[in-house]
């Protein structure tokens, strides 16, 4: 498979599972201390991957539950967020600017401060309250994410099966590297195809709102300094739906939670008004060992894998490294 070191995956992905006792002792302190609501902070990436916890935790619990862009949320605050309040974060560097930021306004609000990143000594880490790191450079933090919030609900009465997902968790690190073996013929297909478009359009639901968002701002544009629409596949029939044009790169992102009927009607529409779809559905991909009724949590996990193939072939075809920056990181801003 082309770039992709599976070792190091296997590695990376094992880490986090290997969170799990540290996450439910954290769990069991958040309790014991009294839990008002709960914040999912991040910037950029780290806030599109909290997304669909925050659709999860939302669709299932009466504990209020928010996403946040740090840096908004340190300007115009929230009357509800301090002692009582947990805040959890995430950073694979461990150097990202607004995120320490918003840790350090958490704190000062009284909030008790949680998060995963690969790297123990970074700022990021040693400013939070609790780190829990894996090895270095993992992403994405799905896997500890999942244990975060179905053990919390779990421990809440709101979440059936928890140690049941927690074992069936074991096989994901094998499993998703079968995910990538499956996608390489497509993600190389639809480079070919793609290498010179210069504009997709990104829709999804539910769970994988947050994964479109991501794939469509930090790797699209920010990697391969493509243009991008990307729009709810609910808000889709409002507007969106005028810049759809027989050749326009139109890619799908479906899962198996109780808003795929959303995307099933972008996709008949697409069928129509499209010759150039990419169904990225993650019912294509098996996960032998896990129960049905978890794949819906694992929908993100599954085409985050897909969707790294697609990256990986469109850097090839493109000849446009994914390391590339003109400003972010390299620029004063």
């Amino acid at each position: 498979m082309l770039g992709f070191k599976e070792e190091e995956f296997l590695t990376q992905t094992r880490s986090a599972l290997a969170l799990q006792g540290q996450i439910e002792s954290v769990v069991d302190s958040i309790q014991q201390r009294g839990l008002t609501n709960l914040f999912l902070i991040g910037a950029g990436g780290t806030y599109a991957a909290m997304l669909p916890y925050e659709h999860f935790i939302r669709s299932r619990s009466t504990l209020p539950v928010r996403a946040s862009i740090g840096k908004e949320l340190m300007l115009t605050d929230d009357p509800t967020f301090g002692p009582g309040s947990v805040a959890v974060f995430a950073s694979v560097s461990g150097t990202t600017e607004d995120v320490i930021e918003a840790i350090e306004f958490a704190k000062a609000k009284g909030a008790y401060t949680i998060g995963f990143t690969g790297f123990g000594d970074s700022p990021f880490a040693k400013a939070l309250d609790v780190a829990m790191v894996t090895e270095p450079k993992t992403w994405p933090f799905d896997i500890p994410m999942i244990l975060l919030s179905t053990r919390l609900l779990a421990a809440r009465g709101e979440f059936e099966g928890y140690e049941e997902l927690a074992a069936e968790l074991q096989t994901v690190p094998e499993n998703l590297v079968g995910v990538a073996r499956q996608a390489e013929s497509v993600a190389e297909a639809f480079a070919e195809k793609n290498k010179d478009a210069d504009y997709h359009f990104l829709v999804g639901t539910g769970n994988l709102w947050g994964l479109t968002y991501l794939y469509s701002m930090c790797i699209l544009e920010e990697m391969q300094w493509l243009r991008t629409t990307r729009v709810h596949g609910a808000e889709f029939f409002h507007g969106s739906l005028e810049l759809i044009e027989e050749d326009t790169s139109l890619m799908l992102l479906l899962g198996e939670d109780e808003t795929r009927p959303l995307m099933d009607r972008v996709a008949k529409f697409a069928e129509n008004y499209n010759k150039n779809t990419t169904l990225l559905d993650s019912k294509d991909y098996d996960l032998p060992g896990v129960s049905p009724r978890f794949r819906a949590l694992l929908a993100p996990l599954i085409l985050d894998t897909v969707l790294d193939r697609f990256s990986k072939h469109l850097e090839r075809v493109r000849n446009h490294s994914l390391d590339l920056r003109r400003y972010y990181r390299v620029v004063e801003y």
